[in-house]
């Protein structure tokens, strides 16, 4: 998720982007760089690596002016390197843009620009088009050329634009991607998050989805697309700067949990079309689908969770045997793996020892090997045949909640596309699936528009020394990450089961002091599990229900209800997630544990 900031005002305007890149470190970034109006021409430094890097190359030779812009990205499209940072400028230089987004048809753009246009670009990312269609349509009017380049883009974006031929004026606008205008005395500021501005000024104006912003020293003025003037209300800034990192939220966990909606969305951006889905990272033909004999899906942790929810997926979907393995465990019993297997990776950071180690031994052996990571340029990204990206943005906390769950959705898109290349799914079938996905966004609203029932309910098993998960087909592996979640930041003992498997030994375990978390959202194993959930209520177990909204038949048997919108069961789990996300996280607190840094744990585990 990258971060924006510029300025246009009375002071030296390097130092001030700067500044203002340095509160937004946490959202996390591989390059860096700032543009700024410098006389008659637009002076650009930028690099990969960190703000330090940045800052190396500024002691060497600071741009002197007093509007400009800088941003901190987190790569997308094109690997992390000099090239590919922002600010990015068309062919003439006259222009320079910064962006947070995803422009989905960048390629038809950019091609349409080369060939009938003759411009000539130098990176390989999406955002270079939008500094070359401004150039391409601008007549004298920064903010008209803004307006006609925005018509021609889709996907999301906020930016930020500066030009010399206007050399005193910034224009931004939105549209997915988070903004917001500071407002100062002789001058304002533009950025992705709060942070960015608050040495300077706390009084903001919180840009909407469809605007554009023009700013000069003195005045700022929001319109709408069809250059309709817009008011709004001055928001003034309370937080402290630590709780403004967080977007006001008590912890990052708390901040990522609610950020899943846009993460859902950026998924899903540009890669669902007429139907079909259209990936940009990579296209099998036929006859690779077909060759492939054996899947298997390798992972650590949270990543071999979402791993499970997958393989039957893969099965159902394209007829094909699927293993899932721990990554640890996958080189060290000789895998039958060869020329004829597809092997899945996954990884947050990209970067897990183990599961790096694993993809090396798959490649070794023949394998066909496809990276499905959150880290554009990561050594598993690169490594690997194929790469699928998730396109969520940062995790800060360790526990991870976005990364989990935009995991499982890319998983949902590969097995449809896998399936409609091989030709082995009906097309009515994955219209059903493609069409629940794009509820996801909503329906995780809904959800977190209902904390308090999970604040609550957290409550009920604060002071628990061991507790179960029970759950059958996909439930069962939801269970499995909604203990990994209340373990490693509570520090309650939990544990997941298949709820079939209560009386093959667990329910000596059950007691009135053992808490038990049921998860009833498959229709198919619906009667089966409730009939579980009755077996740890004859033990006198205290027993809180996963169920589908409308379910009146659960409150006959549990003592309490989390529900999640109706949806198509098998796109359930991604909702189904997010309730035990939010228990985990109210028992945390409830418990007085450090929510975003557990004990003894890190975020990308790098060593075996």
């Amino acid at each position: 998720m990258c971060g924006i900031v510029g300025y246009v005002g009375h002071k030296d305007v390097t130092p001030v982007l700067v500044s203002g890149l340095k509160k937004l470190e946490y959202r996390g970034y591989d390059s860096a760089g700032v543009a700024v109006i410098e006389g008659n021409r637009i002076a650009v430094v930028k690099t990969v690596g960190k703000l330090s890097s940045l800052e190396k190359k500024l002691d060497e030779y600071t741009p002197q002016g007093y509007v400009g812009i800088g941003h901190t990205r987190w790569a997308t499209h094109g690997r992390p390197s000099d090239v590919n940072s922002h600010p990015h400028q068309g062919c003439s230089d006259d222009f320079a843009v910064v962006h947070n987004g995803i422009i989905e048809n960048y390629l038809e753009l950019k091609e349409w620009l080369i060939h009938e246009k003759g411009h000539v670009f130098t990176s390989e990312t999406d955002t270079e088009v939008i500094a070359h269609l401004i150039e391409e349509y601008y007549r004298g009017d920064l903010v008209e050329a803004v307006r006609k380049t925005l018509d021609k883009v889709n996907g999301s974006y906020a930016i930020g634009v500066v030009s010399v031929r206007e050399p005193e004026k910034l224009v931004a606008a939105r549209k997915d991607s988070p903004l917001i205008v500071g407002l100062g005395d002789g001058e304002h500021f533009i950025a992705s998050d709060i942070p960015a501005v608050l040495n300077h000024t706390r009084d903001v104006y919180l840009i909407e989805d469809g605007e554009i912003v023009v700013l000069t020293k003195d005045n700022v003025q929001i319109i709408n697309r069809d250059n309709t003037p817009v008011k709004r209300e001055i928001y003034h800034v309370e937080w402290d700067a630590e709780a403004a990192e967080k977007g006001g939220f008590d912890h990052f966990m708390l901040k990522e949990i609610f950020e899943q909606p846009e993460a859902f969305k950026k998924t899903l951006t540009g890669r669902i079309q007429n139907d079909k889905v259209k990936f940009s990272e990579f296209e099998f033909t036929k006859e690779q689908v077909q060759n492939w004999k054996k899947i298997f899906i390798v992972a650590c942790g949270t990543a071999y969770h979402s791993g499970l929810v997958g393989k039957p997926l893969l099965e159902e979907f394209l007829r094909i045997p699927v293993e899932v393995d721990i990554a640890s465990e996958f080189r060290y019993r000789d895998p039958l793996v060869d020329e004829e297997t597809l092997a899945i990776f996954i990884s947050q950071s990209g970067e897990t020892a183990d599961t790096l180690a694993a993809l090396r031994e798959a490649k070794s052996r023949g394998a066909v090997t496809l990276a499905i990571t959150n880290v554009v340029g990561s050594s598993i990204s690169r490594e690997a045949h194929h790469t699928l990206y998730l396109w969520a943005g940062p995790e800060i906390a360790v526990a991870s909640t976005k990364a989990y769950t935009t995991m499982l959705i890319a998983q949902y898109l590969l097995c449809i596309y896998l399936a409609q290349v091989k030709g082995t799914m009906p097309q009515g079938k994955a219209e059903e699936i493609l069409s629940a996905l794009q509820l996801l966004p909503k329906k995780c609203q809904e959800i977190l528009a209902n904390k308090d029932a999970f604040l609550e309910a957290a409550r009920n098993i604060k002071d628990a020394q061991n507790l179960f998960f029970i759950g059958r087909s996909y439930d069962y592996h939801i269970a499995l990450e909604g203990s990994l979640k209340l373990k490693e930041i509570s520090y309650i003992h939990a544990e997941a089961y298949a709820a079939g498997e209560l009386k093959h030994g667990t329910l000596a375990l059950i007691t009135e002091e053992t808490p038990v978390i049921a998860i009833a959202l498959q229709q198919k194993t619906y009667d089966k599990t409730l009939s579980n959930v009755k077996e740890v209520k004859a033990r006198d177990a205290f027993v809180i229900g996963l169920a589908m909204e409308g379910d009146t038949e659960i409150l006959k048997t549990v003592d309490k209800v989390l529900y999640i919108p109706k949806i198509d069961d098998i796109v359930s789990p991604v909702l189904a997630i997010v309730p035990l996300q939010l228990l985990a996280y109210y028992a945390a607190c409830e418990r007085g544990c450090n929510v975003d840094q557990p004990r003894n744990l890190a975020k990308s585990v790098t060593v075996e």
